[in-house]
C-alpha cells in the first residue's frame, strides 16, 4: 500500500514537471534552445572541475 502512494506522488510529480518544462519552452525550437544550455552548463561544470 505504502509502495503504490510513492509511486503514485511521484508519477503526479514527473507529469507537472514535464508540464512545466513543455509550458515554459513552448515551442520545439524553444526546447532545444533550453537542452543546448544544460548540456553547456555540464560541460562547463565538468571542464572546471578537472582544473
Amino acid at each position: 500500500m505504502r509502495k503504490r502512494i510513492i509511486g503514485a506522488f511521484f508519477s503526479g510529480l514527473l507529469i507537472l514537471a514535464g508540464g512545466s518544462y513543455l509550458a515554459g519552452c513552448a515551442t520545439i525550437e524553444g526546447a532545444g534552445k533550453d537542452l543546448k544550455k544544460a548540456g553547456e552548463a555540464i560541460s562547463d561544470a565538468a571542464r572546471d572541475a578537472s582544473n
